[in-house]
């Protein structure tokens, strides 16, 4: 043999070491987007759990504010009444902890009159002319019934008389 030939060359090897190497990327893809399913699928199913929580809470909430409103009006109508002071005072005592128990949860009450009429906030039953002219059209002029919200959420609109 002389120096200057050469063996020819077997293409197999290269050929497999080529469907090698697209197989491994085509796997490296399908390993990538598989991690990234899971990764969406993980947050997914945290902010599921979280939104589960909090209407959780709303539904827990939205039952006792009955029971909230009651106990306010009951103080309320006992004021200047014919009733034991020390009775009065525990009815008190338990409609503050009952209020704070409630309000540790987050939630705002929505009672404030002379604001602007705002349909994400009250629910309009009555409207009525303004009793005096500084007061603008669509003013929250009463609240018959307290709304709340917790956070930016809206548990109950507060029922109000707005002005004309």
């Amino acid at each position: 043999m002389k120096p200057h030939d050469t063996e020819p060359v077997d293409e197999q090897p290269i050929d497999e070491l080529e469907s090698l190497k697209a197989e491994v990327a085509s796997l490296k893809d399908q390993l990538l987007r598989r991690a990234a399913d899971f990764e969406n699928m993980r947050k997914r199913t945290a902010r599921e759990r979280v939104q589960l929580f909090e209407d959780a809470k709303v539904n827990a909430l939205r039952g006792f504010l009955p029971v909230l409103d009651d106990m306010v009006r009951m103080v309320q109508a006992s004021e200047g009444q014919d009733i034991p002071p020390a009775f009065l005072e525990g009815v008190k005592l338990v409609a503050d902890k009952f209020q704070t128990a409630i309000n540790s949860y987050g939630l705002e009450r929505i009672d404030q009159t002379g604001v602007a009429f705002d349909v994400n906030l009250h629910e309009a039953l009555l409207r009525q002319p303004a009793p005096d002219a500084e007061t603008p059209a669509n003013t929250v002029l009463m609240v018959l019934d307290p709304g709340y919200r917790l956070g930016d959420r809206v548990i109950r609109h507060a029922k109000v008389v707005v002005s004309e």
